[in-house]
This record gives structure tokens, C-alpha cells and sequence, in this order.
């Protein structure tokens, strides 16, 4: 009875708070006291403030200093003529500035893809409440609305995903970009990145593309298929379905008279023109050349001092000193396998050559490197040490004994020689006892050369060596010198560089590739000084000419003959002998030679294995494939030259002139034709005596 009375009051109670409750709220009524819009306005205005300042908190700590670096420009090279021959660059847009880019091509763009461009800042409200409501209706947030601007703020910054998250972003980057750039730069950084299709990004791979000229010289009707494109590219692509172009260039030439970018004439004109395209008619320099390119690469980085960044993206102009023909003969016989020795499944046979023209110093083709072309790999031309074998003779031996007063014609000892337990053989294991330096060198005798060294001091030989470009070690001041068996290795380059002393009469001229560079403007960053050093007379060099011309004609480099004034030698090198690996090996080398000259160009061609071993090794010699590649590359770059002889210098045949008028003078004080006919019988008896004991 008590609980039930208890519970009664409890209930009561509660009643009575709830209805004053419900009584009090509905006499709520703020909006009618005087203070409260007062209140409520300053706490709208607040949060306006904290809201706005937040987004433009957040939208200038956007950062769009990616879009305000210049974009990665394409360097060029050119060769001896200035001739554009070949392209560089990491990128896959070559960007155009805005005065390259038709204003006509802008109109196009703005047309179809933005025609408030000029009237908003970035974020166009109308468009984006027109897509907001399709969007809501298909829920896929599939529609546009984006504005140019915000479409460059989404490929710069953004991914591709289709959430108001994203858009939300895309509009904040548009907006900051619009404080940082001018509508005209929004225009062509919009235009340098956007993808036209068929692989090609930027309006100027487009243009190249597809009507094979510069974005300068696009066309209205060109101008307005590319703008069409950018909406669905692989949909309106002219090389795939030109109607669909078509239909769509029309839509936007319609558009634009709509906008009046074009007059109403105009439209008339553009509409019935047909679709012409000349896809790459300008060739794609990319790629060119590459086995050159990677060399005025090396040299760039490694002589000059550029970076490799600064070669494939700052726009640089390189001026080289290479020839097309001969680049090109080189290249092409490299590509053929039937002028090298067979190699080995595991391994090809390796190669390098390389063409200077010696009166300058100007490298005119080089090929580094057999087989698959790859970037900046090993150059066999320029980086590869060998032993150069037999063809290192005319420069360790030869050379310097005639600075010494030897001449073709005088007598070396060809007979056993053992100079302090180093003996030399010949390659047929053959002796003839006495021969001419002239013979020694047509049949490559090692004998005579490693006693002529030795007799003419070694020094000698290491000084010639040295003057001719050639780097020593220590270890090579020695008789074996003589055969080319150098610690280190010479490279072709080096090789043809010496060899140059003796085509262009004594002086060397230091190989070099890269004449000149520049900026896009043509400011110049680097200017080739050519150098050019004395080693020789003119007379030793022309009497080096004549015995390598005799090896040519009738020595072991016969294959190397062009059908003109050719010298040269042949080197190889044996395998060593003392390495247990190559036992029971008769016969086999590691590194086979031929360098060589005309009038006109030096060449030098090194072949072997990147790595000698008992399975890899050659059976050939340096007069067989390298002096066929020597031919065969120099009588089609020379295909067009006319044959001429080496010049003969003056103090050659100044000297030949003093020795024909000593041996007139000996021949006739020792047979006077003046004598009386008495006189002349005495005489004649004296003369025979004389004869005889001569």
C-alpha cells in the first residue's frame, strides 16, 4: 500500500517537470528576442572566416612548382655540315613556347574544351553545377565540367579517379595555379603535356605526327582535328577512323564560329577541306646514329664537363664533326656478319673502329660495339685497352729508327736473337738472315723489329710512342715494346690518331668529336680549340707512307686494298703462352688489328673476345677480316671522292734531290766522260777495275 503511494508521488512529479518542459520549449522562440540575430549573424561571419582562411590556408600550400620548372627540352646533334642528324632526350614531350603555338590552335582549344576560359579562375561554377547534377543523376561522377585549368592541375598533380575527393583537390589546384600563371601559360603548359594519341604527347609530336610539320605551322582545319582529339584520342584518331576525325574537326570548327573565332566564311572553307595527313614525313631523329651519339655523350660528360642531364634535357645544340657517309658505311658493315669471324653462341665477336679525318683531327664515323645496340654501353672504339700486336711497329720501331737516319732500304739482322733471355721468333718460325726494314714490314718479320728497337735504344721507341698520343705504363720500357706487347692496351681511337701523324705529314691533330655547343638561342657554352702537335718531319712521315703502302700492295694487308693510295698494317696478337688454359692451342689469338689510311681518312679496327678463354678465341689475323672491314668501309664512304695521291713534301724531295746529285757526282768523278779518247781507254781499263772491287 505504502510502495504503491510512493510510486504514485514519483510519477506525479515527472509529469509535471515534463509538461513545463514541453511548455517552455514551445515558448522558445529566440528568433523573436532582439539579441539573438546578432549573435547568429557573428557566428556565421565567423565560421565564413575560419572556413575561408582554412581553404585558402590549404590552397596556397598547394605546391605547383612542378608546372613553373621549364619542361625538359630535347638536345640536338648535327654533323660536319650542320645538319640535324639526331635527337636526345629523357622525355617523351619536346615542349614549344607560346609564340610557336598558333593563336588559331588556341581558339580551337578553347572552343571545345573550355569557353569560359577567359571569364573564370579556374573553376568555371556554371559548368560544375551542370556535371554535379548529371553526376547525382547517374551516380557515377562520370561528367566533366572540369575547366582547362583544372584538367592541367589533374595531369600535373593529381591521379585519374573519379571521386569528389579528387575534384575537390582538382579545383584547389586550379585555383592556385590561376594566382601563379597567366591564362596564356595555363594555355601552352596545358598544350606541351596533354595526350594527342598514336603515343604522342604535346602538340609538337602531334603536329609531327600527323601532318608532319612544327606546331608553328598548323592550319586552322589542322588545328581544330587536334583539338577534337583530346577529348577521346584513340576515338577520333585520323589514322584509325578518319570520319569519326572528321565529324568531330567539324564539330569544333562549328564551335568556334559559334565563339566567333572564325567568320562564318571561314567555317564554309575549313568544313569541305578533307583530312590530309603526312604521318612522320619528318623522320624521327631518335635513335640516329646511336653508336656516334653515345660517343658525343662520353665525350661531353668526360672531356667537357656536362652532365648527362644537362645533355638529354636542357635543350642543347651539339655540333660534331661527324660525316653521314662514313658514319653510315660504318654502321652498315657492322650490321653484316659475313665481313667477322664466326663466334661463339654464348658470345659474338666483339669490335670497334673508328674514322678520323687526320688533317683535322675530326672523328667522322665511329662504331663501338657489335650485336644489340645498347645506351652508353662498353665502346670498343674509343674505351677498349688491347695489346695492338704488329701494328704497333711502324710507331715503337720503324718511325723512330728513320728519325734516326735508317732508311727503307737499310739491312736488319733477321737471325736468332736472344737479348737477355727474350727471344723473339718470327710468325712462320722462318730467318733470312739479312733484309730491308722495307721487307721486315710488308711480311710483319718480328725479329728484325726487336733487334732494330734494341739497337736504336728503347727510349727511342717510348718517345716516338709518346709524341704519337700513345699512354705507357713503366712496364712497357721494354724490348717487347717492339711487337705491341704493352701492359696497359691502346684503343682504336688511339691508334688511328698515331697513324694520322703519318698520313698528314708529321703533325698530329687530336681526335675530337664534338666541334661545338650551344644554347637554344645559340649562345655558346663550348668551342672546340683543335690541337695539333709536330711529332715527326714530313719526310719520315712520307717514307712511313711508302712502306705501308707496300704492305697494302704486297705485304699482309692485301685485303685491305681499296684500288687507291692505301697504307696501313695488320696486327695480332698471339694467346699467352704461359697461361696453362690455352695448351695444346697451335694456333689461335686474342686480338686481331688493322689500322690504316688513305688520303683522305684514318681508320683503325680492333676484333676479339670481350673475354678470351680456351672456348673463345681467334683463328684469324689481322690481315683477313679487320683489313676487309677497313676496305670495305672506307671504299663506300669514299665512293663519291676522287682518287688522289699522298702529297709528297718538299724536304722529301729535297733530300732525294742531294742524294741523286751525290750519286751523279760519285758516278762521274769515278767515269769522267771528258777524256781524250786515250785517256779514255786508260780509264776504261780503271773503271772495270774499280768495277770489280765493287
Amino acid at each position: 500500500m505504502e510502495e504503491s503511494r510512493t510510486s504514485h508521488l514519483l510519477k506525479s512529479k515527472v509529469g509535471v517537470r515534463l509538461s513545463k518542459s514541453i511548455r517552455t520549449l514551445k515558448n522558445f522562440k529566440p528568433w523573436q528576442k532582439p539579441k539573438f540575430w546578432s549573435k547568429l549573424s557573428i557566428f556565421l561571419i565567423l565560421l565564413m572566416i575560419l572556413t575561408t582562411g582554412g581553404i585558402t590556408l590549404y590552397i596556397s600550400s598547394l605546391d605547383i612548382s612542378k608546372l613553373q620548372t621549364p619542361l625538359a627540352q630535347p638536345s640536338f646533334l648535327y654533323d660536319q655540315k650542320d645538319n640535324r642528324i639526331s635527337q636526345l632526350s629523357s622525355s617523351r614531350i619536346e615542349p614549344v613556347s607560346g609564340q610557336q603555338i598558333p593563336l588559331i590552335m588556341k581558339n580551337a582549344l578553347i572552343a571545345v574544351e573550355d569557353r569560359r576560359f577567359y571569364d573564370h579562375q579556374g573553376v568555371d561554377l556554371r559548368s560544375i553545377a551542370r556535371a554535379l547534377i548529371r553526376d547525382l543523376k547517374s551516380g557515377d561522377f562520370s561528367e566533366g565540367g572540369s575547366t582547362i585549368t583544372q584538367q592541367l592541375a589533374k595531369n600535373f598533380f593529381l591521379v585519374s579517379d573519379k571521386t569528389i575527393t579528387r575534384k575537390l583537390k582538382e579545383a584547389a589546384y586550379a585555383l592556385k595555379i590561376e594566382t601563379v600563371l597567366e591564362k596564356d601559360e595555363i594555355l601552352v603548359a596545358y598544350l606541351n603535356q596533354i595526350y594527342f594519341g598514336e603515343g604522342k604527347w604535346g602538340l609538337q609530336n602531334a603536329a609531327q605526327l600527323y601532318f608532319g610539320k612544327s606546331a608553328e605551322k598548323l592550319t586552322l582545319e589542322e588545328s581544330a582535328l587536334l583539338a577534337g582529339l583530346i577529348k577521346s584520342p584513340n576515338n577520333y584518331s585520323p589514322l584509325r577512323n578518319k570520319e569519326k576525325s572528321l565529324a568531330q574537326r567539324n564539330l569544333v570548327l562549328s564551335l568556334m564560329k559559334e565563339q566567333n573565332y572564325i567568320t562564318p566564311a571561314e567555317y564554309e572553307k575549313a568544313i569541305i577541306q578533307p583530312i590530309i595527313l603526312k604521318k612522320e614525313t619528318t623522320s624521327d631523329l631518335s635513335g640516329q646514329y646511336a653508336p656516334y651519339v653515345d660517343y658525343v655523350i662520353e665525350e661531353a660528360i668526360e672531356l667537357i664537363g656536362f652532365t648527362e642531364e644537362q645533355i638529354l634535357n636542357g635543350g642543347l645544340q651539339i655540333y660534331t664533326q661527324m660525316d653521314p657517309s662514313v658514319q653510315k658505311a660504318a654502321e652498315d658493315v657492322y650490321k653484316d656478319s659475313s665481313f667477322f669471324p664466326s663466334g661463339k653462341a654464348d658470345q659474338i665477336v666483339q669490335s670497334g673502329v673508328v674514322v678520323i679525318d687526320h688533317t683535322t683531327g675530326g672523328i667522322k664515323g665511329l662504331v663501338g660495339y657489335r650485336g644489340e645496340e645498347v645506351y652508353r654501353g662498353f665502346n670498343h672504339a674509343t674505351a677498349l685497352l688491347r695489346q695492338p700486336g704488329s701494328a704497333f711497329k711502324p710507331l715503337a720501331v720503324y718511325a723512330p729508327a728513320l728519325e734516326k737516319g735508317y732508311t727503307p732500304d737499310s739491312g736488319l739482322n733477321d737471325r736468332p736473337l736472344n737479348i737477355d733471355g727474350y727471344a723473339p721468333t718470327n710468325y712462320d718460325n722462318q730467318y733470312r738472315g739479312k733484309v730491308t726494314m722495307q721487307e721486315a714490314l710488308r711480311h710483319s718479320m718480328n725479329v728484325p723489329a726487336v733487334w732494330l728497337l734494341n739497337e736504336i735504344g728503347i727510349e727511342n721507341g717510348v718517345d716516338y710512342a709518346t709524341r704519337s698520343g700513345i699512354t705507357l705504363e713503366k712496364e712497357d720500357h721494354v724490348l717487347p715494346l717492339a711487337l705491341g706487347g704493352l701492359d696497359k692496351g691502346v684503343s682504336p681511337l688511339q691508334m688511328a690518331q698515331a697513324y694520322g701523324v703519318f698520313a698528314n705529314l708529321g703533325v698530329m691533330n687530336k681526335a675530337y668529336a664534338i666541334s661545338k655547343i650551344t644554347t637554344n638561342d645559340g649562345s655558346v657554352l663550348f668551342q672546340a680549340q683543335p690541337e695539333s702537335i709536330k711529332v715527326t718531319t714530313p719526310s719520315v712521315a712520307y717514307m712511313m707512307t711508302l712502306m705501308l703502302q707496300d704492305v697494302v700492295t704486297n705485304g699482309t694487308g692485301k685485303n685491305a686494298n681499296l684500288g687507291r693510295p692505301t697504307a696501313g698494317k695488320t696486327g695480332s696478337v698471339e694467346l699467352p703462352i704461359d697461361d696453362p688454359q690455352f695448351s695444346g692451342i697451335s694456333k689461335g689469338e686474342k686480338d686481331v688489328w688493322f689500322v690504316g689510311y688513305t688520303p683522305e681518312l684514318t681508320a683503325a679496327v680492333w676484333m676479339g673476345y670481350d673475354k678470351t678463354d680456351s672456348n673463345h678465341y681467334l683463328t684469324t689475323a689481322g690481315g683477313a677480316e679487320p683489313a676487309e672491314v677497313f676496305r670495305e668501309i672506307l671504299s663506300r664512304a669514299l665512293s663519291a671522292t676522287p682518287i688522289v695521291p699522298f702529297e709528297i713534301p718538299q724536304d722529301y724531295i729535297e733530300q732525294n734531290k742531294l742524294s741523286n746529285k751525290m750519286r751523279k757526282w760519285v758516278e762521274d768523278k769515278l767515269n769522267p766522260k771528258d777524256q781524250d779518247s786515250k785517256d779514255e781507254d786508260n780509264e776504261d781499263d780503271k773503271g772495270k777495275g774499280k768495277d770489280k772491287k765493287r
